[in-house]
């Protein structure tokens, strides 16, 4: 069995890479050749932070496997990740254990991809002003992914922490040159942009309706447990909603907290990226309609990364063999 460091599945996947492995994975499972379980939750009583397990198979790549992955946000105040994650990779046909990812770079990676795809598939395209309301370390990631899928030319970041606004726009600088602004409040962030990115763990609503402008494409990436939201209903209740997953989404997306209080109704909630990938069903419906993306997190993205870094660094002899 292969052990791959975190460093390692740095070092083999870039964001050009997950977006094609991502995408090529949604259009596998919107077509039906990749199986996935929804995720299971492990909650500690008395703890913030919980823990969960995503088997997923992915027939492309001859893989199965399963990811384990905590998130704990208050972990940003102790100074360690808020999410960690390790992925067990595993012959389908035999069950002989492939390899050990450490799945960290691989979760960050494939949520911001999965956040480009949607841009791709749901905004409009000459889309080029982008704002970010939540400036951790997915708000990076999914800076970085629609940059490759759009032609910005601004991006806007608003968080509470001035400290994590300010290394947030030390990072985009990497890949981004355009025009960058600092925002004092979320409706400053994200008014008259083309795509919004929210990325907190908040359990309120922080995005408001009146804010939002005609044919905003939204990103809806923070909600990935019971009990958090982060735009107002009624932009779920007036705009068209595009989940990864309905009953993960359901259980645990942004729109779990408006279902549950009977805001938000079923039938609103049928249609998933992979039916748009998989060019089953159409996304956007017209110029002026406001999309949202409800992100849970797919396993089948997490399979078939690990899946790609695997074959990728047998390729690269990257890796250290672990001997039983």
């Amino acid at each position: 069995m292969l052990h791959i460091s975190e460093s390692d599945a740095f070092d083999l996947y870039s964001m050009d890479e997950a977006l094609a492995v991502v995408e090529a994975a949604t259009r596998e499972y919107g077509l039906g050749d990749a199986t996935m379980p929804s995720k299971i939750y492990l909650e500690i009583p008395g703890q913030t932070g919980d823990f969960r397990a995503m088997p997923a198979y992915c027939k492309q790549l001859n893989v199965a496997g399963v990811k384990w992955v905590n998130s704990h946000p208050d972990n940003q105040h102790l100074n360690l990740p808020t999410v960690r994650a390790w992925i067990l990779l595993n012959d389908p046909a035999t069950a002989a254990p492939l390899a050990l990812i450490d799945g960290t770079r691989i979760t960050s990676m494939r949520t911001g991809a999965v956040g480009g795809i949607a841009a791709k598939y749901l905004s409009r395209p000459h889309s080029h002003r982008v704002g970010f309301v939540g400036a951790g370390v997915q708000a990076y990631y999914q800076a970085m992914a629609i940059c490759k899928v759009r032609p910005v030319t601004e991006i806007r970041i608003y968080d509470l922490s001035r400290e994590s606004q300010l290394r947030f726009s030390r990072q985009v600088r990497e890949f981004f040159n355009g025009k960058l602004v600092e925002c004092d409040t979320v409706s400053a962030c994200i008014k008259d942009v083309d795509i919004v990115v929210t990325s907190t763990p908040s359990r309120s609503p922080l995005v408001e309706l009146a804010w939002v402008a005609p044919g905003t494409h939204i990103n809806a990436i923070g909600a990935d447990a019971p009990g958090k939201q982060e735009l107002d209903p009624m932009i779920l209740v007036k705009g068209r909603i595009v989940v990864d997953d309905v009953a993960q989404a359901s259980h645990s997306g942004e729109i779990n907290v408006p279902l549950h209080n009977k805001v938000l109704s079923k039938h609103k909630v049928q249609l998933s990226i992979a039916d748009v990938v998989s060019g089953q069903k159409k996304g956007r419906l017209s110029r002026n309609q406001i999309t949202i993306f409800d992100s849970t997190g797919l396993g089948v993205h997490d399979i078939a990364s690990a899946g790609y870094i695997y074959r990728k660094a047998l390729d690269t002899q990257i890796g250290t063999q672990i001997v039983d």
